[in-house]
């Protein structure tokens, strides 16, 4: 009750206002959120004003997570100062930030849908997503298609969607979405991960072979390395200071394909290691036991968990990169969904880690000889698979809902 009151004066506190104050800066630049231009004290009616802006962060922190969203079209000093990374930082001091998860799909039509869960899930695993649209607006220039199959990454409360020849930025307290500087070379179905503060990516473009890292400080791309391999069709893992490609397949120029028949298969269940603070390429000789094609990968902690397919079944693995020989593979309880895997269907996995305890994998099936994930006949399911790391065993959520189809997840604190 008591947080309800204090919302609502602050929120008339600011609606009597008449002379906001601007900023002197664009959202864009974090570094000077904080800096406005001085207006007259005489002018400004309501007392919340006056507040200095540490102050007036202390008064935001406290205002309850749902109502977030609301402040920041109060006026333009509020959304500046949520948008602002000290107000994060704050709130994480304050012990007031709690993992989230989210599932985003971007339509060509303009719209960006997302949905979130709070972590720890309920008991039963069995919340409402809840999707919410927004629209946004595309560049006449913006291929066709740009997001049909994104990655995620996650810095902080900011849900970073990388397209071909096109990045989004997402906030997940606010809702707000920004465009950002796309990657150096468009690439379509190529393995992305965060290591610190940067954003790195690889494969999935057929004329190179360039590593980019991003800088979110500055929203630029720059290329760090070039990869052993060129790769289509990977995914990415992080773990520690070390950036994985994984699966795939080789593609190159005709001198490159002369092997390919068995290059190929070995790339498909094979991965590349990136020590990004050397700036070296490790010597990994890693491949999924057993074969099989590479469909999902996320890091948690010191390890890397690999979901590989194998024409009608899946196998999961847990690669440990301090192990003898320069690395591991430990078989894990694999997700029960096997038998959904059969000829003529199609199964697309996004995955991601919730801290160092479970992963989340978003699972979309589609059969074109009926059944499903076990809820439906026909067309395409979606659902949430959660897996405990320490009890090794996987648990159903809900599944998502049509407006969420073909969505890929990532973690955050907000």
């Amino acid at each position: 009750m008591g947080e309800s009151r204090g919302f609502s004066w602050l929120v008339k506190s600011c609606i009597a206002d008449s002379c906001r104050e601007i900023a002197r800066s664009p959202v864009a630049n974090h570094r000077h959120h904080n800096e406005f231009i001085s207006s007259d004290a005489s002018r400004l009616s309501a007392p919340i004003f006056t507040l200095p802006d540490d102050l007036l962060f202390e008064c935001l922190s406290r205002v309850p997570l749902s109502s977030l969203p609301s402040l920041s079209l109060v006026c333009r000093r509020f959304a500046l100062l949520l948008d602002n990374p000290a107000f994060h930082d704050l709130r994480r001091s304050r012990g007031r930030l709690r993992r989230t998860l989210f599932a985003i799909c971007v339509s060509d039509l303009g719209f960006i849908t997302s949905a979130a869960l709070p972590v720890p899930f309920p008991a039963h695993l069995d919340p409402s997503w809840n999707p919410f649209a927004t629209p946004i607006s595309f560049s006449p220039d913006l291929a066709a298609g740009a997001f049909s199959q994104p990655r995620l990454a996650a810095m902080g409360r900011a849900i970073y969607i990388i397209g071909r020849g096109a990045t989004l930025r997402y906030d997940s307290l606010t809702g707000a979405v920004t465009f950002r500087a796309p990657t150096i070379f468009p690439r379509k179905k190529f393995a992305a991960a965060v290591i610190g503060c940067r954003i790195y990516v690889s494969g999935g473009a057929t004329r190179t072979s360039a590593v980019e890292e991003y800088n979110p400080d500055v929203d630029e791309w720059r290329v760090v390395a070039e990869a052993p391999r060129r790769r289509y069709g990977c995914v990415g893992a992080a773990a520690g200071e070390i950036f994985y490609v994984i699966g795939g397949l080789r593609v190159g120029s005709r001198m490159e394909e002369e092997d390919e028949s068995r290059g190929a298969r070995t790339c498909a269940g094979s991965m590349d290691a990136y020590h990004v603070r050397a700036g070296m390429w490790l010597r990994v000789r890693a491949v999924v036991p057993g074969g099989g094609c590479v469909v999902g990968a996320c890091g948690a902690g010191p390890h890397v968990y690999v979901l590989a397919s194998h024409a009608v079944e899946l196998s999961f693995w847990r690669w440990d990169g301090k192990g003898r020989r320069g690395g591991d593979w430990t078989r894990l309880e694999p997700p029960p969904l096997a038998w959904q895997l059969r000829l003529g269907g199609a199964v697309h996995f996004s995955c991601t880690s919730i801290g160092d305890a479970k992963l989340a994998a978003l699972v979309h099936a589609s059969a074109s000889h009926g059944g499903d994930l076990g809820r439906r006949s026909r067309g395409v399911e979606a659902a949430l698979l959660v897996y405990d790391i320490e009890a090794d065993e996987w648990s159903r959520g809900s599944d998502l809902p049509p407006g969420l189809r073909r969505a890929s997840c990532a973690c955050v604190e907000c």
